[in-house]
């Protein structure tokens, strides 16, 4: 491919969705475990029979993310490493696929961690 099409800063592009599913999304799940964790040790104080009931919340909030952290490593296996004369294979258009796949994994990480987070502390408190 043609110079114009594949610069060297795409690869930097590609990697920064990786990081940002990654990151965003286990971000995410550690919101949800926080704050689902804190009113599951407050039910544990007043109902202690009704503790592991109350786990599936954090549970969900760890599978979050998982989810991203196996986002991330589809994407980075994707990114192509350059020849060895410094040729690069990886087109523009592909890096900012793989940012904007990478972002939409990561917000939506975060966001689902921080739902599943308040949804789980006002069920458990329920």
């Amino acid at each position: 491919m043609t110079d114009a099409l594949c610069p060297s800063y795409a690869v930097s592009l590609g990697y920064l969705g990786v990081v940002a599913a990654a990151t965003l999304s286990n971000f995410g799940a550690a919101w949800g475990t926080w704050k689902s964790g804190v009113s599951v040790l407050n039910t544990g104080i007043r109902h202690p029979t009704s503790v592991m009931k109350n786990i599936i919340p954090i549970v969900m909030a760890g599978v979050i993310g998982i989810y991203g952290l196996i986002v991330a490593v589809i994407l980075a296996e994707s990114i192509p490493t350059p020849s060895k004369n410094g040729d690069n294979a990886y087109s523009i258009y592909t890096a900012m696929s793989h940012l904007c796949a990478g972002l939409c994994c990561g917000a939506s990480g975060l966001a689902a961690g921080g739902c599943i987070g308040i949804v789980g502390d006002y069920g458990v408190r329920a």
